[in-house]
């Protein structure tokens, strides 16, 4: 069975390998780069505070940690694109 499966998933990378590549979408601005860096920053940071957030057990550091986790949000918010 697992043999199956395993040549299923090489059997569809070489069609993949074989078939033209698809026209990706219309390459970014540096702008838009920039912001894209800096939107997947703060999601970074966003989930190191979380699990920090989970851990944490003395008041004082939690509520440091929610006050950083509320900026990030809100700063998160501020540079969503429109859909």
């Amino acid at each position: 069975m697992a043999r199956g499966w395993e040549s299923k998933s090489i059997e569809h990378q070489q069609e993949e390998a074989a078939s033209p590549p698809q026209p990706k979408n219309k390459p970014l601005t540096p702008g838009e780069i920039r912001e894209e860096r800096e939107r997947r920053g703060l999601e970074l940071s966003r989930q190191r505070i979380s699990d920090e957030l989970s851990r944490a057990s003395h008041p004082r550091h939690r509520s440091m940690l929610e006050a950083a986790l509320a900026d990030l949000n809100r700063r998160l918010e501020a540079t969503k694109r429109p859909a």
